[in-house]
């Protein structure tokens, strides 16, 4: 089966097709200023935009994984979530608390969608 990557840069790519399952990169927000809720529809246009480029979208999401700096953003985060997902096609999720690389980010999200 061939392995498809997008967007790399030597340490890692944003986007791995390997047949029919894409895998993206942590996605976090451009502006680490801003508040949750921002922060979480940055990330989220990000991951439509990915899997647009890999032939996919948000209802073929099989699983998403979503860190917070702060477990205190779940209910804010939820909202823009709740507003984005297709609720038809929700995906397995997890969600926990971490240190993320920038003590500014409030949230990065992975996720694996089929094609």
């Amino acid at each position: 089966m061939s392995i498809q990557r997008l967007h790399g840069n030597g340490r890692m790519s944003e986007v791995v097709i390997h047949g029919d399952t894409i895998y993206l990169a942590g996605q976090v927000a451009d502006d680490a200023s801003a508040p949750i809720a921002e922060q979480t529809r940055q990330v989220l246009a990000h991951v439509d935009r990915l899997l647009g480029e890999a032939g996919s979208h948000r209802g073929k999401i099989l699983s998403a994984q979503i860190w917070l700096k702060d477990m205190a953003d779940f209910a804010a985060m939820n909202e823009v979530w709740d507003a984005w997902v297709d609720r038809a096609n929700a995906p397995a999720r997890a969600t926990g608390q971490v240190a993320l690389a920038d003590p500014n980010l409030r949230i990065e999200v992975i996720v694996v969608a089929g094609r």
